[in-house]
């Protein structure tokens, strides 16, 4: 789910921080000091001819994140005099539906789970994109992104920020001091983790609560393992209930997953048994690692907030992440990641033109110059991409040969991603059988 957007992450609530602008407000002494005439603005020209409106945004993007995102768009705003007012929210899952159904929702909303656009496309709450924004997207993001903005072929939203959740973090340094080498098939992953208990440790840290949310971080391996043990079209028959839940290829990809969840020799390191995953927490789960009491810990990007202050995120610092090997390497290189969708409630010309300018490489690299972010878009340049983690993250997101499925959970019926997966994967951790979970969570498929 996106830095993430779910209830997976503590994030502050934002303040509002609207910068009303006029004709005066683009002039040469205004805050940015951008004159709306001035080169600076050329870039800009498409979206002209809406000084005086203002468009609402609403997101789960809080705090510095916040902050940074509004930083993204202030020239925008003093070149075309669009006021662009920006709420973040920690309870924006539960509040855009209630919003949208009492008839006030946001002009746009940068929403992370598909199955949300697909709720209000049905619905006909949702405005499809202009053939400007369409076309932006398409010339910025691979296809396998843009069907995720689509409903019943209708373009409702191109991809915005992204998170890649294919990766295993671990401590360069002590791979150094113990000889270890980053594995790149799955058979080298577990003859390292039987390197490290033979060396007197359990290799894996882990941890799935979080709150309300508790045992996403479960659902994560078992979507990460289905991509790495079958076609990319057995992922999206699954998620999309073309083969049952309880089907012998997803309780292989559990069998493998709980190869090393379910492993008592392999974790819970720096915390407990294996029972002790279920009451780790998401925050706190990899941070033995920073500690020398674990090896490995498989999280997404945005766990590099998650590490304490001073930590050093490098291939040659405190700590990094390798690519989550592939269990077969005929089927190329999967990759399982999230992110959030530029959708839009009101089909306004400023809306309009600010939802295709959130399309373009013009806004991903602003966005990326800031740091703390990625992006599939195609435009960004890595030059633009500081932060080591992140620079990895958008070199795999723009690798030819990787295969991208957003996150199951996300596409799936919220009754299930959200409810009965999430619930069978804390049941299983703490000792239900792979055949039981799986009917548990394949009967609560809605009808």
């Amino acid at each position: 789910m996106a830095v993430f957007t779910r209830p997976r992450q503590a994030l502050v609530i934002a303040s509002v921080l609207g910068i009303a602008l006029s004709a005066a407000a683009c002039s040469s002494d205004d805050s940015s000091g951008t004159d709306a005439d001035s080169p600076e603005c050329a870039a800009y020209e498409p979206y002209k001819g809406h000084d005086g409106t203002e468009v609402t945004v609403y997101a789960s993007i809080r705090d510095a994140e916040a902050d940074l995102l509004e930083q993204s768009w202030a020239q925008f705003q003093d070149c075309t005099g669009i006021e662009i007012n920006y709420e973040g929210s920690g309870e924006f899952e539960a509040q855009l539906p209630v919003r949208v159904d009492g008839g006030n929702p946001p002009d746009i909303a940068l929403i992370p789970q598909p199955g949300l656009i697909k709720r209000f496309a049905d619905a006909g709450k949702l405005k499809p994109t202009s053939a400007e924004t369409k076309t932006m997207a398409e010339q910025n993001y691979p296809a396998e992104w843009l069907k995720y903005g689509t409903v019943n072929g209708q373009f409702y939203g191109a991809p915005f920020g992204s998170n890649v959740k294919s990766f295993v973090w671990y401590s360069p340094k002590t791979f150094q001091e113990k000889g270890y080498t980053v594995p790149t098939t799955w058979q080298e992953l577990i003859a390292l983790s039987d390197k490290v208990v033979a060396d007197g440790q359990k290799p894996w840290c882990v941890g799935i609560e979080s709150g309300e949310g508790t045992g996403w971080p479960a659902t994560d391996w078992i979507e990460d393992i289905m991509l790495r043990e079958n076609a990319p079209d057995v992922y999206d028959q699954w998620v999309e209930h073309g083969i049952p839940f309880n089907d012998p290829r997803v309780a292989a990809a559990f069998e493998r997953a709980g190869s090393i969840l379910k492993n008592p020799a392999y974790v819970n390191a720096g915390y407990g048994d294996v029972k002790s995953i279920s009451t780790t927490s998401f925050q706190e789960s990899g941070l033995p690692i920073v500690e020398g009491k674990c090896t490995l810990h498989r999280q997404a990007s945005f766990y590099a907030n998650q590490w304490p202050q001073g930590t050093r995120v490098a291939e040659d610092g405190d700590v990094f992440a390798f690519y989550f090997p592939p269990v077969d390497p005929s089927k190329g290189k999967p990759v399982l990641g999230g992110g959030e969708f530029a959708t839009a409630f009101a089909d306004r010309p400023e809306v309009q033109a600010f939802q295709t300018y959130l399309a373009s490489a013009d806004h991903a690299n602003a966005r990326a110059k800031l740091g703390n972010w990625v992006s599939a878009n195609k435009g960004v340049d890595l030059n633009n991409v500081a932060n080591p983690i992140d620079k990895l993250s958008v070199q795999i997101l723009q690798d030819s040969n990787a295969v991208f499925r957003f996150d199951g959970s996300d596409l799936m019926p919220a009754a299930v991603g959200a409810g009965t997966f999430w619930k069978g994967m804390i049941d299983w951790i703490n000792g239900k059988d792979t055949a039981s979970t799986l009917t548990f969570v394949e009967q609560s498929w809605p009808q």
